[in-house]
């Protein structure tokens, strides 16, 4: 029998409820390619790709997977996946080039073109409204550590509720404003690619009022979708239980995870240790103003989880699959391995089990104030051949899927360690092969194979997996 149609799959599709979503998420710099058509500006990440050294083996988004010419051809695979939603993002400056001023007729058409195909398909948009792609202009100015950028954002987004507000369902305002201040403006292996370490805090906060402007904008242009945010979250352990581990682990669950949900959920910034209050500084200093702003009402809130984190004192072992800068040097810890997991091609552990943990832990400390969940990402990247002929034989993403699947029902069902939290839905990471930021192409997520060399698309066993699993559960809910 087939792992296709396996008991276990059987069982899995049973267990998960009817209005339960099973989606697939992307990122509109990381698939779309036409960088410079139709009258879309440059990005930060245009300019970060382009510096010697910045991206692995020196390749380049410029094609990626050609999404925005192939949009009919990708959109016809999600109908065939079966898919209830798609999550996407919105290209900010496909869709206004320098991040202020006019907007771009082409790249609005080009969205409203896409969520109709999808409509069409009967598959639900969620659209993110920020994956990381800062229009250059604004990152010039100083990206998210200016304080502007959070108001140009805002403008934005009232611009993309009033064109798109009466068919997205659900809108995310951030994608992981974690992962842009740590890569990107904290240790330097992403755009805009400075290593400020604490000192880039002013981003966390300006990024969250971005988000609080978002939500105001949305809400008055009157869309008809939930909103919410997403933000990657991992449960932080120390190595040992040696003091100085434990309080670095404390300090990086803050930097990880409360710094950007207790703001969101709860209308305050967490306090500190005494000793690392100096580092956190910059955030201690928001005005009740700001925190009103961002602390807004949600429809839901997004998780993205890929793994649990291990922090040692001092520094580690450079084995970053993107390389390692002089910041990471200068840190005071470093994340150690889990040996007892597998690990993906990220070298990524593979803990189903720290799921039911995380979505424990959010409902502990956010209690009422944590809305329903979606885990907005959840994937990992296996090594693959470049070329194929037919479907890879991917098992090993098919037992991750089916794993953190069943953890997540699990321990959100009666009698789970999250009982209490509301499970709206899983989104796999991602649909295609596609352009994995300062990795290239070197790391596969995709339950479709891309030969970046001829563009051609290659569902993968990993493919017809979900697309069983859905099935199952859609016989299951005319049961």
């Amino acid at each position: 029998m087939t792992v296709q149609n396996s008991a276990a799959l059987q069982s899995l599709a049973e267990r998960l409820d009817p209005e339960f979503t099973l989606g697939v998420a992307a990122a509109a710099f990381q698939i779309e390619g036409s960088l410079k058509a139709d009258g879309r500006g440059p990005s930060g990440w245009d300019a970060f790709a382009e510096k010697p050294g910045s991206i692995m083996d020196g390749h380049s988004p410029a094609v990626a997977c050609d999404h925005y010419n192939r949009s009919g051809e990708d959109v016809a695979l999600m109908r065939e996946l079966g898919v209830d939603s798609y999550r996407f993002s919105l290209s900010w400056p496909r869709i206004q080039p320098d991040g202020r001023g006019p907007f771009n007729s082409q790249g609005l058409d080009f969205y409203d073109r896409l969520i109709d195909q999808l409509l069409d398909a009967g598959i639900s948009p969620m659209a993110t409204l920020y994956h990381w792609d800062t229009p250059l202009p604004l990152e010039h100015s100083g990206g998210w550590m200016n304080r502007s950028t959070a108001e140009r954002f805002g403008e934005y987004c009232a611009a993309a509720g009033e064109r798109f507000g009466d068919r997205v369902a659900q809108w995310v305002t951030l994608n992981e404003p974690v992962s842009v201040t740590l890569n990107g403006y904290a240790l330097g292996v992403h755009a805009p690619g400075h290593d400020l370490l604490f000192d880039a805090l002013p981003s966390v906060h300006h990024q969250l009022l971005g988000h609080g402007l978002a939500v105001q904008a949305l809400r008055a242009a009157g869309v008809k979708g939930g909103i919410g945010v997403s933000n990657l979250h991992s449960p932080v352990r120390p190595a040992t239980r040696k003091v100085t581990d434990r309080l670095l682990a404390r300090i990086f669950d803050l930097m990880m995870n409360r710094v950007y949900a207790d703001p969101i959920l709860l209308g305050s910034y967490p306090k500190p240790p005494l000793f690392a209050r100096p580092w956190f500084r910059s955030l201690a200093k928001a005005s009740d103003s700001d925190l009103r702003n961002i602390h807004q009402p949600l429809d839901f809130y997004g998780l993205n989880y890929y793994c649990p984190v291990k922090v040692a004192t001092g520094r580690g072992p450079d084995h970053s699959p993107v390389g390692t800068t002089e910041a990471m040097a200068r840190l005071p810890f470093h994340t150690a391995d889990f040996p007892e997991y597998d690990t993906t091609g990220f070298g990524w552990p593979v803990a189903p089990d720290h799921l039911g943990v995380l979505l424990r832990e959010m409902k502990d400390r956010y209690g009422e104030a944590l809305p329903p969940i979606y885990i907005t990402e959840s994937g990992a990247s296996f090594p693959e051949p470049a070329h194929v002929t037919g479907p890879i034989a991917d098992n090993n993403r098919i037992d991750y899927l089916a794993s953190h699947l069943e953890h997540a029902v699990a321990a959100t069902s009666p009698g789970g360690i999250a009982e209490d939290v509301k499970l709206l839905g899983y989104y796999v990471w991602t649909l295609l092969d596609n352009f994995e930021w300062a990795a290239g192409y070197s790391q596969r997520f995709g339950l479709v194979h891309v030969d970046f060399d001829t563009l051609e698309r290659t569902p993968k066993e990993s493919f017809y997996w979900f697309q069983s699993l859905s099935r199952a559960r859609k016989a299951a809910r005319q049961a």
